[in-house]
């Protein structure tokens, strides 16, 4: 094996937590991807022989990459109205076994928890993403954001506080699966009551469309299942159970085509959010999945 096949060796057992660290930086897939490749084109045209610790490397460069992503698209969404809501990790129980989709299921991290990370700033993102998660230490972080140690650390600090208004999503899976099927019931038959005795009392319901003429959210047990019940007689006959970033959660789909998906977080054993994504771009990957 030559040298050049050791480093290709080397970045692809990189590549998991790599893409680990991308996706939860920017809540895509698709740009967590282009971030690693990104990440192997400098590594191509380095001297890999001079680098010491190249996961390291590694992990700093594709930070960097992805930190000037999330300051270029928050720029584009500066006129943003609405909801956004990252793009979901989907398995669904009639899917082919994917691999590397599955590889990213188990790396992904609730979207409760993505949706709060979305509200800071890229430094402060980026500072939390690689030590509250990673293990990075400040002295590298400060390296890459241009600052001190000590200032690094406020930013996660900073970060850590508001990651903690995230629900934290109940461990028992099966439990989730029974709390989302009752509700979908409940919303198929239009029963407010039942809607509402499954709801946290502030629930928070999101959907994000993909356009600039967004939807705001809806926050409270009344308000979210008014919404369910109006409009569950229509679409839960079209759902399909799935594992969401983790947890429980739907597909919607009609006529083969994946029109829609549900995060639903369990929290305290009621739904404390639910994160509906019909933009067509985020369902790309679960519309390719189902067919």
């Amino acid at each position: 094996m030559d040298d050049r096949d050791v480093v290709t060796s080397e970045f692809e057992a990189q590549r998991p937590r790599l893409r680990a660290v991308a996706y939860r930086m920017l809540g895509s897939t698709s740009e967590a991807e282009d971030a690693v490749q990104e990440a192997w084109l400098r590594l191509s045209r380095s001297d890999a022989g001079g680098i010491d610790n190249l996961g390291g490397w590694l992990t700093t460069v594709v930070a960097r990459v992805a930190l000037d992503m999330l300051k270029a698209r928050n720029r584009r969404r500066e006129d943003y109205v609405g909801s956004w809501v990252p793009e979901p990790i989907v398995t669904t129980d009639g899917a082919a076994p994917d691999l590397e989709r599955e590889a990213l299921l188990a790396d992904s991290v609730g979207l409760a928890l993505l949706v709060v990370l979305e509200t800071l700033s890229p430094k402060e993102r980026l500072a939390f993403v690689l030590h509250d998660m990673f293990g990075v230490s400040f002295a590298e972080i400060a390296q890459i954001v241009e600052t001190t140690p000590d200032a690094a650390r406020q930013l996660a600090s900073r970060a850590r506080r508001r990651a903690r208004g995230a629900p934290v999503a109940d461990a028992d899976l099966a439990r989730q699966r029974e709390l989302v099927d009752a509700f979908l019931k409940a919303a198929r038959d239009g029963d407010f009551e039942a809607l509402v005795a499954l709801l946290d009392p502030d629930v928070v319901f999101r959907r994000d469309t993909g356009t600039r003429r967004g939807i705001a959210p809806l926050v409270g047990a009344e308000a979210v299942a008014r919404r369910a019940a109006q409009g569950g007689p229509r679409f839960a006959p079209l759902a399909h159970p799935a594992i969401v970033n983790g947890g429980a959660g739907i597909v919607v789909a009609s006529g083969g085509r994946v029109v829609g998906v549900a995060g639903i977080t369990v929290s305290r054993g009621r739904i404390a959010e639910i994160d509906v994504i019909t933009d067509p771009e985020k369902l790309r990957a679960v519309s390719a999945q189902w067919r």
